[in-house]
């Protein structure tokens, strides 16, 4: 079973700062993996450890200084990384879920895995919508902000528990392949060991442009319009 997790960087301010014109001064801010993230990272490798997954895939969207952040997955257990930028891209803040579909769509198609996990949101947009968004446009079942996952999904089945509003839960079976967004808690995300760091710093990611993975140009720069 291929296991593919989508990660993102996203910005990090320190508690105190200066403005410079309308905007943070630049040496207040640094860049970190995304939190929901680093949670479906570990529910990853969980089910890699327990011999469910044979591999565990990482795919981010960003230009190369982004680098450091989806190489924290590679040392928390990921066996691979793709990244994914374009000349295209350069200039844009923050791409729209439409667009963010698109290419993550592209990739899981190239990639074929049987599961698709997420972060339930991102914490420098909270929007909540590229997970669902997707699956529906792959077809994909899917299940979002999911607190709980046996770890057998036999018969090509995952057995989930997410949580709705008003603080309900549900108890839901997906068929594979599927994509769940992860919600914070389901899971304690270790900490990278520095033999996992190193080896991190030594993987080299598969970096692919969006003619590589077969998405028009055009197509994007409709949706960022």
């Amino acid at each position: 079973m291929k296991i593919l997790v989508t990660v993102k960087e996203v910005a990090t301010v320190e508690d105190e700062f200066e403005i410079e014109g309308t905007e943070i001064a630049d040496q207040y801010l640094g860049a970190d993996l995304n939190e929901w993230d680093d949670y479906a990272i570990e529910e990853a490798v969980q089910l890699q450890e327990d011999g469910i997954a044979d591999e565990v895939v990482t795919v981010t969207i960003g230009p190369e200084d982004g680098e450091q952040t989806i190489r924290q997955a590679l040392a928390k257990g990921a066996d691979r990384a793709v990244r994914v930028w374009d000349d295209s891209l350069e200039g844009v803040d923050l791409l729209d879920v439409n667009a963010k579909t698109e290419i993550l769509s592209a990739v899981i198609e190239e990639e074929d895995p049987d599961l698709v996990l997420t972060g339930v949101q991102a914490g420098d947009d909270s929007f909540a919508a590229t997970g669902v968004s997707v699956a529906e446009n792959l077809g994909f079942q899917w299940g979002a902000v999911v607190n709980h996952l046996e770890h057998d999904l036999e018969d090509g089945i995952a057995s989930v528990r997410r949580e709705l509003e008003g603080g309900v839960e549900e108890l839901t079976e997906l068929e594979l392949p599927a994509v769940l967004t992860i919600q914070t808690g389901i899971n304690e995300p270790r900490y990278a060991s520095l033999r996992g760091i190193r080896q991190a710093q030594r993987k080299e990611l598969d970096v692919k442009a969006l003619a590589d993975i077969g998405v028009d140009e055009s197509t994007i720069e409709s949706e960022l319009d």
